[in-house]
């Protein structure tokens, strides 16, 4: 069983999420905290599986929590509840769960933890490096937890990475190559320095100049490219 803490100094928050987390799932909340710094010192002697986050919060608020959160070894999915949205970013950058706006939104908590009770039961470390079956991609200030399988293709650019998928856009703040070691290896292929594609999107495969080859994805128009250095592996990988 999944077990988690509540950090939030507003008893009403504090009861309805409660509630909602107690009618909606097995998870276990074992403690609740008014207090940034309390709940921390907690977490020093206690491990939990997840921990709710309000960010205005007493003593170190919620993001200076998570921060320190960020560093365990084995570190709790973080839950921003709040209803300061100006921090999604920062909140996404620390790896966040999900970021939720306030006032809570049943359906919302529902589809929240059924993905935090999915992520545990599928959570078998095989002997090789686990690679994470959802991704968090951010798109106008808000956190979208998505299945990696959902992902079509990513283009780099600088130091964040652009993800499309069939809802659209949106970045991750991490290079392409930090993105790509985060992906199955089986399902992506980077087709060139800039460009990874997921392959079971790949709808057409049309020959370009010098050989080489420009993809076409299920439902997007854009053309994905495959480099001169990427096409052996690209030809042996598709059976070309």
């Amino acid at each position: 069983m999944l077990k988690a803490l509540i950090v939030e100094d507003e008893y009403l928050a504090r009861e309805e999420l409660t509630y909602l987390i107690e009618r909606h799932s097995n998870i276990q909340i074992i403690a609740t905290f008014e207090d940034g710094l309390e709940a921390f010192k907690y977490l020093q002697t206690h491990k939990v599986d997840i921990a709710f986050l309000d960010i205005n919060v007493p003593s170190i608020d919620g993001m200076l929590l998570a921060r320190n959160i960020h560093q365990f070894s084995e570190k709790p999915h973080i839950v921003f509840t709040t209803a300061y949205k100006e921090f999604a970013v920062d909140a996404f950058e620390l790896e966040a769960f999900d970021y939720i706006l306030k006032p809570l939104n049943e359906k919302r908590i529902i589809g929240l933890l059924a993905k935090l009770e999915a992520t545990h039961q599928c959570h078998v470390a095989p002997p090789e490096k686990v690679r994470a079956k959802t991704i968090n991609l951010v798109k106008d200030n808000r956190i979208f937890v998505t299945a990696v399988d959902d992902i079509y293709y990513a283009v780099a650019n600088e130091k964040v990475t652009n993800v499309f998928t069939k809802e659209g856009a949106f970045i991750v703040p991490f290079t392409m190559s930090e993105l790509i070691n985060r992906l199955p290896e089986k399902n992506f292929f980077r087709t060139h320095r800039s460009y990874c594609v997921n392959i079971e999107k790949i709808q057409e495969i049309i020959p370009w100049i010098n050989c080489t080859y420009q993809l076409k994805v299920h439902g997007i128009g854009s053309e994905i490219p495959v480099s001169r250095s990427n096409i052996k592996a690209f030809r042996e990988l598709m059976k070309l």
